[in-house]
C-alpha cells in the first residue's frame, strides 16, 4: 500500500512559516536543493492546501524562465507532469496537472491507495496535514530543520491534544548549511 508522508521545511522551534507569513529562510542551498529533488522522484501523487498550490504554480511554467539553472529546470520537468489533487474550497480551476479534490481528504487518500500506481502520496501544506494527521491519515513524517527560531507562525505540527509515536526511519541527514533532515514513521 502506498504510504502518506508529510515533508516540509521548517525552523527549529517548529513553524513552516514565520509570524510575518515569511519564508525566505527555506531557500535551499544547491545541496538541499538536490535532496528535495532526489524525494519528489519518489512521489507518485502531491496533495495541496491551496496556499501551496498557489505558491508551487511557478513551477508550471517555470521552465520557459532562461535564468534557471539546471537544477531548477530538472525540478521543473519531475514537478510540472507530477499528478496534483488540490485541496480547496474557493478556487473553481486548477492549472497543469492538478485536479481539485472531488471528495473528502480521507476519501480521496483512501482512493489513491487503492489505485494501481508508485511511489508515495505526499502532503504539502500544513493545513491539510493537520486534517490528515487528526484522521491518523499520516504515514511518515520528513521534515527538513533549518538552523532559525522564527518565534511564531504556521505550525509544521498540528497543535492536537494526540499523542503520536514515532520511529526513526533513517539516521538525520546534515547538510553543509547546518540544516537537518528528520525522517519518522508513525509507530502502529
Amino acid at each position: 500500500m502506498r504510504s502518506v508522508t508529510y515533508s516540509m521545511s521548517v525552523s527549529l522551534d517548529g513553524y513552516i512559516v514565520g509570524p510575518d507569513g515569511d519564508f525566505d529562510w527555506t531557500v535551499p542551498d544547491e545541496e538541499v536543493f538536490r535532496f528535495w529533488i532526489d524525494e519528489i522522484r519518489g512521489v507518485g501523487v502531491h496533495l495541496l492546501g491551496r496556499r501551496l498550490y498557489e505558491t508551487m504554480l511557478y513551477w508550471e511554467t517555470a521552465d520557459q524562465d532562461a535564468s534557471l539553472d539546471d537544477s531548477e529546470l530538472e525540478w521543473a520537468a519531475l514537478w510540472k507532469p507530477l499528478p496534483k489533487v488540490v485541496f480547496s474550497t474557493t478556487l473553481s480551476a486548477v492549472r497543469g496537472n492538478a485536479r481539485l479534490a472531488s471528495g473528502g481528504l480521507a476519501e480521496e487518500i483512501e482512493r489513491l491507495r487503492a489505485e494501481p500506481g508508485e511511489g508515495d502520496i505526499a502532503i504539502g501544506g500544513a493545513t491539510l496535514a493537520a486534517e490528515a494527521a487528526a484522521l491518523g491519515l499520516i504515514d511518515e513524517y520528513r521534515a527538513m530543520v533549518y538552523p532559525v527560531l522564527v518565534g511564531g507562525g504556521i505550525p509544521f505540527f498540528p497543535q492536537r491534544e494526540r499523542r503520536v509515536d514515532l520511529e526513526l526511519v533513517e539516521t538525520p541527514r546534515a547538510f553543509r548549511s547546518r540544516v537537518v533532515h528528520l525522517r519518522y514513521r508513525v509507530a502502529r
